[in-house]
């Protein structure tokens, strides 16, 4: 598994890859299965609205419990493509904050199995969330939660391939 964390000026990028034992076909379906998110992010208590179909528009709720504090998050499909295998869509707070993340998602053919690579985009709007949270969060998701993410996901797909 690999990481790389950059920032640009008003955002904060990072991206992250996990080499998974499946084919690409396979992962993409698990990266995209809303259902089944919390199975393979450890910060993700609860899905609380899924979308009938994967499509441009299409939003799915989730809770989340980070710091000891629960929040749910609103996400907006912009992009699902099989036959490229991108999964992109916009994620925001389910409060009012203006503040958001945009999430790639992308499953490549590698070796005999594939490697999945997630990179994201905060756009912290606010003050405090610009100033403080929106750093906290950005190195909090590239030194472990990613990390765990993806290792979770590697699990998930090495148990599905048995």
């Amino acid at each position: 598994m690999s990481s790389n964390v950059a920032s640009n000026p008003g955002t904060l990028t990072a991206s992250a890859s996990a080499t998974l034992p499946i084919g690409a076909d396979a992962a993409f379906g698990i990266v995209t299965d809303l259902a089944h998110l919390p199975d393979w992010n450890e910060r993700m208590t609860r899905v609380v609205e899924c979308p009938e179909r994967l499509e441009p528009g299409a939003q799915w709720v989730v809770e989340f419990a980070v710091f000891g504090r629960r929040w749910r998050s609103r996400s907006q499909i912009d992009v699902v493509d099989t036959a490229t295998r991108r999964f992109e869509y916009r994620t925001r707070t389910d409060d009012g904050n203006p503040s958001f993340a945009d999430w790639r998602w992308q499953v490549e053919p590698f070796g005999e199995g594939c490697r999945v690579t997630v990179s994201w985009d905060l756009h912290p709007a606010t003050f405090w969330r610009r100033v403080l949270l929106g750093r906290v969060r950005a190195r909090q998701l590239a030194r472990t939660e990613l990390p765990a993410s993806l290792g979770a996901l590697v699990r998930a797909a090495t148990e599905r391939s048995n």
